[in-house]
């Protein structure tokens, strides 16, 4: 009886502990991901005020040169996100496809054109800390002015 009960301690421990690092695990992905939403919106505050004209907020994650305009090239987020996991902190990528989306346009042949509303593809990374993550999210959205 001794013994049986030896072992369902030891077997509560063991659960114990994994549900510990299951708890942490959650914990620093969460961060991560907290972390590279904070960077997309950073992002969108930043592309805001270049199409505006406007000076850029003090915490901008990139200036007007960092925007591809060219959507034609292949991009893979997910590629990118892999590349960046180990010697990066936080990285953003933009590219303006608002002259790539399919049914954007109007049928009239020949009539002025209406100027589009920019429309970008922001992909951005964050770890979960500064120095040795041990986590990391990529977000991948849509921003429409």
């Amino acid at each position: 009886m001794l013994i049986l009960l030896a072992l369902i301690g030891i077997a509560g421990m063991q659960v114990a502990g994994m549900q510990e690092k299951m708890a942490s695990n959650y914990l620093v992905t969460n961060i991560a991901f907290q972390n590279a939403e904070g960077v997309t919106r950073r992002s969108e505050r930043a592309i805001e005020a270049i199409a505006n004209r406007k000076s850029a907020p003090s915490d901008a994650t990139l200036v007007d040169t960092d925007i591809q305009q060219n959507c034609d090239t292949a991009f893979d987020p997910v590629a990118w996100a892999r590349n960046k996991a180990v010697s990066v902190n936080q990285a953003v990528n933009v590219r303006r496809i608002d002259s790539c989306i399919i049914g954007g346009g109007s049928l009239a042949m020949g009539d002025t054109v209406d100027p589009v509303t920019p429309v970008y593809q922001i992909t951005t990374f964050a770890n979960d800390a500064t120095t040795d993550a041990s986590s990391s999210a990529a977000i991948d959205s849509i921003f429409k002015l």
